[in-house]
């Protein structure tokens, strides 16, 4: 008797691919490449908070335009919250280690994981506009944060791109003849 969760597990799999995991191994894969990715958006999520909380003891922080000011406070707040979303599956599998919830654990990260990135989406966005707004003017800045947000949405769909040209599971891929 398999739930949907298993059911969704095992769709991840493919039969093909010669690993002959059982699901524990799968989850402990699986977790191992969450954490991976989480280093990587950790770091860089760290970095951008740290930047952001040292601005407002500048010297010129109170220069800064009521706009300035309050995408500066909301950057601050994404930026707190998505590094609170890059811990929270670490304390996850804290609470739960040796409980038996690995998939449920697996499961869970990968979703706050996919929260995060939005995160770090919208810092990477608010921080282009926050400091192209101080440093050349607010059309050059608007216009900067439009491509940067342009490059992220590409950067969120690519793997529906991707996979949408990629054969099922199982199917041989087609070579394609010049």
């Amino acid at each position: 008797m398999t739930d949907r969760r298993t059911a969704d597990i095992d769709a991840d799999a493919d039969p093909t691919d010669g690993r002959h995991e059982t699901l524990n191994e799968r989850m402990d894969r699986n977790w191992a490449e969450i954490l991976q990715e989480l280093r990587v958006t950790q770091t860089g999520t760290q970095i951008l908070t740290g930047f952001l909380l040292t601005i407002a003891f500048q010297p010129k922080f109170d220069d800064l335009t009521m706009f300035q000011q309050r995408v500066y406070l909301i950057l601050v707040i994404a930026a707190v919250v998505t590094t609170a979303l890059g811990l929270a599956p670490v304390s996850l599998h804290r609470g739960l280690f040796r409980k038996g919830a690995k998939q449920t654990i697996v499961q869970t990260a990968h979703i706050i994981l996919r929260i995060a990135l939005v995160g770090v989406g919208i810092i990477l966005v608010g921080t282009v506009l926050l400091i192209f707004d101080l440093v050349v003017g607010r059309v050059a800045a608007f216009v900067l944060a439009g491509i940067t947000l342009l490059i992220v949405i590409i950067i969120a769909v690519l793997p529906v791109i991707v996979g949408a040209h990629r054969p099922a599971q199982g199917q041989p891929s087609r070579k394609r003849t010049s």
